[in-house]
């Protein structure tokens, strides 16, 4: 059995030179909401999920991104409702969300 089923890597890159980049678009706090909800869900733990928080997953013109493995499914989102549909319909329901892949 696998320590964690599922890992949600949330690109919170900063980069200094003025170029686009997931954490300019919230990236940090969307990936600390995301964090604090799986909890509150009690879906943490060994054996279940664990967010993390990546550096460049170089997607920036898609950006933000997120990848949920081992399914290897790449996310943007807009906003906190974005992550929590991708919480309740992926990480809960085991469905894609199809408009928020990439």
């Amino acid at each position: 059995m696998p320590y964690f089923s599922k890992h949600l890597f949330f690109c919170c890159n900063q980069r200094g030179n003025g170029e686009a980049c997931c954490n300019e678009l919230g990236a940090q706090r969307l990936r600390d909401h995301a964090k604090a909800r799986v909890k509150a869900l009690g879906l943490n733990g060994p054996g279940k999920v664990r967010v993390n928080q990546a550096g460049c997953l170089d997607r920036c013109a898609e950006g933000p991104v997120l990848v949920i493995y081992p399914e290897e499914v790449w996310y943007t989102y807009v906003d906190q409702e974005d992550v929590d549909e991708i919480i309740d319909r992926h990480l809960v329901g085991g469905e894609v969300v199809e408009r928020l892949r990439i």
